[in-house]
């Protein structure tokens, strides 16, 4: 089914979606998407020019949007960036954990310090933090879907991809106690894998590779517009590998 069919489909009138890291690559693809399909968004990433550049084109096109810098480490920031975003949109019903660090590509046992600690602090406890500030409204309203972006180099941990692959191994775990602890609370959590996909972070990781060679973000918007929407409103704790997922229902 073509993407636009998918936005006509799953409608978000009304609706607020945050998403972390949403300044380029899939988390800006998502903004657009959801925006389109008719939700407001409110957006996070440590990049405040791009980020105002994307809501200018959301907010130009007709939709809602806010913006802020914020990095998801700082418990206090992120805190402000959802207390704003209730006050002055309403209760989120969905949250996309995007935001992701790569690291150096280096086997563990070289693997520098101090990389290992600010890739695990973005990729796994900024996910934490974002989640915690976010469930508090979500569980008031008994209502949300809070979906987790992970990566093929998570099962099992790839090697010499350092703290990236072992932060989307433990994100996998956590989002899957969390999504055990949460039901019954109208809260669920799922993990997309969106496999390979033409972004900055890709381009580091291969350097060697043409990116024409590979799916732009936004061809699995579809993706995450079903698990946000009711259709999915009895799935949590679930892994979805994108490609596979769009070759059966995209």
């Amino acid at each position: 089914m073509p993407q636009a069919d998918h936005e006509s489909e799953y409608r978000f009138d009304g609706a607020v979606v945050m998403i972390t890291g949403a300044s380029r690559g899939l988390g800006k693809a998502l903004a657009t998407a959801f925006s389109r399909a008719g939700a407001t968004v409110s957006l996070c990433a440590r990049s405040p020019s791009s980020l105002e550049s994307i809501c200018a084109e959301i907010t130009a096109a007709g939709g809602r949007c806010l913006a802020r810098s914020v990095d998801v480490r700082d418990e206090q920031a992120v805190n402000a960036w959802v207390t704003e975003t209730v006050e002055a949109l309403g209760t989120p019903t969905v949250l996309i954990n995007n935001a992701s660090l790569l690291g150096p590509r280096s086997p563990l046992a070289d693997f520098p310090l101090d990389s290992w600690r600010e890739v695990l602090e973005v990729n796994l406890t900024g996910t934490l933090v974002v989640s915690r500030a976010v469930l508090r409204p979500m569980r008031e309203a008994r209502q949300g879907s809070i979906i987790n972006v992970s990566s093929g180099a998570a099962i099992p941990p790839r090697k010499e991809w350092g703290a990236y692959a072992v932060s989307k191994d433990a994100l996998e775990g956590l989002s899957i106690n969390l999504a055990s602890e949460l039901e019954g609370s109208g809260v669920r959590v799922n993990i997309v894998d969106p496999g390979a996909m033409r972004t900055g972070m890709r381009a580091a990781a291969y350097p060697s590779e043409d990116p024409d060679t590979l799916k732009r973000p936004d061809t699995i918007g579809p993706l995450f517009l079903w698990l946000a929407s009711d259709a999915a409103a009895r799935v949590t704790g679930q892994r979805f590998q994108a490609d596979d997922w769009m070759r059966q229902f995209g």
